[in-house]
């Protein structure tokens, strides 16, 4: 049944040889990697407003100065990033970029940061998917976390089933949500030009302003850049383009960057003409849609696609932490399991990870996306100032044929990168503090990992100057019996088959009687297999077992003896029913591989009912 119910949620294994026909395509890539940024135009301006409605609505006209602020650091960055992609086209982004050229400290500072904003862009995408759905339906508004932790649910089985066969259901939602905001703006432009709205619903570009501050004004601009995250997934993501893989990554991010903008620009300048404000129960987006249409069919439609595309737009994260995590694996600063494809060829172990973190994340938070955006531009923004800083290292160190503007370019970038940063950072204190205490616990615990990888490579690696083997001159078998049946028969027989130096059974008594009647039982039953009987006054089976086998052990390897110890374990028929057995065989089991150097063998005896 369980294989069952997998397979239908995940689909056939697939083999080895049919990872070529995982590649996605520029259609499929546009769509499954940048849902992410384009996702995010459905809240970015809105991020500008909430911080502008501090000086009162007449403040909204300078959201258009700071979206051009915002459109030219999407330039830069696009730029920047499409450099990137060909200097490294074995995917890695920021963290290759950086450990390569800052050093390996900044190298997992950029890692580390991505990781944990994979999954803040999982946890905020289904949030804000989730809040759009709860404005065209606020009686469901209660229902918020449910809502998101299913359509993370659904998201994390889809991505299970192959980057392909999530592309291929992702990419439709997608383009109809590009063609629905396009068709939004259009008509919206349209109506102001045919005077169909009132001049009167916005101040005037310049009007003074009382209170306006510089310190606003860049927080202003710092939130609105969070519609920048996203920007590098496709950097991380080159391995899954179909060849040539750097050539279609390029163009899908110089695509990406084209639309980005135009959404971005469209909504800000909409939203601004139209006077519309930050209504905690309801979206911009879902305030224009209704300015523009009504509470038409069109209204309901593009909420919903709307709500959708930002459910879906975490499909970024599940494309992108994987191979992420890949590579940071590679270097042995996570753990292997990370390099391990599942039955349809994608790291599901990375995949399943991601969407666990994120459901803890969203429960933590209640899905509240202004507590989550600030933390999650914050956290990609820090890659992006190293990953640009590292290419300016890069250009100037090698100085190819016309370095200088792509040194310019890069030198650009991570200016205004560290510029925003340090904004977030100076303006929104409150809300990305963690970022001091979980950036460099992460860096602690990726070192803790790369030591113990390196020590057990050391002590595991072969000495090539000889080919001596580990000398044993005998093996000494002990099974531990906590009776006469059918399991222990089977166990000393199989250990008699292995034709043993010394074979010994133990007994755990906890009472002298008992332990006296069971030697009489063993002799009649086992007289040619040694019985060492123990007694245990405080009732426990391990303290006295492991003694015993120590002082064996002991004498054993003064003889270049190998100690064996045979555990028999009768399994039950149905699994549910282990709980009604005290698995004891499994307590010892687990003592001893972790406590002596003995070599453990498990004997099965299976029940038929």
């Amino acid at each position: 049944m369980r294989i069952s119910v997998k397979r239908m949620l995940i689909g056939k294994p697939l083999k080895s040889t049919e990872l070529g026909d995982q590649k996605l395509s520029k259609t499929k890539a546009l769509a499954i990697l940048s849902s992410d940024a384009l996702s995010s135009v459905a809240y970015g301006p809105e991020q500008i407003l909430i911080v502008l409605m501090a000086l009162g609505a007449a403040a909204f006209w300078y959201s258009i100065p700071i979206a051009v602020f915002v459109v030219v650091l999407l330039v830069a960055l696009i730029l920047s990033y499409r450099q990137v992609i060909f200097a490294y086209p074995h995917g890695g982004g920021a963290y290759v970029v950086s450990k390569e050229n800052l050093g390996i400290t900044a190298g997992l500072i950029s890692g580390g940061s991505l990781l944990v904003d994979y999954i803040l862009t999982v946890a905020v995408s289904v949030s804000a998917g989730t809040d759009a759905i709860t404005s065209a339906f606020p009686s469901l508004h209660e229902y918020n976390i449910e809502i998101a932790i299913l359509f993370l649910l659904f998201l994390t089985i889809i991505n299970l089933r192959g980057v392909t066969e999530s592309a291929s259901i992702l990419a439709y939602p997608v383009y109809l949500f590009v063609a629905a905001l396009i068709i939004l703006i259009v008509t919206g432009i349209y109506k102001i030009l045919t005077g169909q709205f009132s001049p009167n619903l916005h101040t005037a570009i310049g009007t003074p302003v009382a209170g306006v501050s510089l310190f606003i004004l860049l927080k202003a601009f710092a939130s609105g850049s969070s519609a920048l995250t996203g920007v590098e997934a496709i950097s991380n993501a080159i391995p899954n383009f179909k060849k040539p893989a750097p050539v279609n990554a390029a163009k899908t991010l110089l695509v990406m960057g084209g639309l980005l903008a135009v959404l971005f620009a469209g909504i800000v300048f909409l939203a601004y003409y139209l006077g519309v404000a930050p209504d905690p129960k309801e979206t911009v987006v879902s305030q224009m849609t209704r300015e523009v249409f009504g509470r038409s069919w069109l209204y309901f439609f593009i909420q919903g696609i709307t709500a959708l595309i930002l459910v879906l737009a975490a499909n970024t994260g599940f494309s992108a932490f994987p191979l992420l995590a890949v590579n940071l694996s590679k270097d042995k600063y996570i753990p292997r399991m990370f390099q391990v494809r599942g039955d349809r060829l994608g790291y599901s172990n990375g995949i399943i990870m991601l969407g666990v973190f994120a459901m803890l994340l969203i429960l933590v938070t209640q899905g509240s996306t202004e507590k989550l955006i600030p933390l999650y531009a914050v956290g990609v923004f820090i890659p992006f100032t190293l990953a640009q800083t590292g290419m300016m290292v890069k250009w100037w160190r090698e100085r190819p044929k016309g370095w200088q503007g792509k040194f310019l370019i890069n030198t650009v970038g991570a200016f205004i990168s560290f510029v925003v940063a340090a904004i977030f950072f100076l303006t929104k204190f409150d809300h990305v503090w963690p970022v001091l205490i979980f950036l460099p616990t992460l860096i602690y615990i990726f070192h803790r990992i790369k030591n113990h990888y390196d020590l057990v490579g050391e002590q595991l690696r072969v000495n090539k100057l000889t080919n001596e083997l580990p000398r044993i001159d005998g093996n000494v078998i002990l099974v531990p019996v906590g009776g006469i049946s059918k399991v222990v028969e089977h166990s000393i027989s199989y250990a008699k088959s292995l034709s043993p130096d010394l074979l010994i059974a133990i007994y755990v008594a906890f009472d002298k009687e008992e332990l006296h009647a069971f030697e009489k039982k063993w002799e009649s039953r086992f007289p040619d297999v040694k019985l060492l009987a123990l007694y245990s006054p405080y009732r426990s089976i391990v303290s006295p077992l492991t003694k015993a086998i120590d002082k064996i052990e002991h004498k054993a390897n003064c003889q270049n003896r190998q100690v064996s110890i045979i555990i028999p374990q009768f399994i039950p028929k149905k699994g549910w029913q282990n709980i009604l057995h005290n698995q004891s065989s499994l307590l010892i089991r687990t003592w001893l591989l972790y406590k002596r150097n003995v070599v453990i063998i498990s004997v099965p005896y299976h029940l038929t009912k």
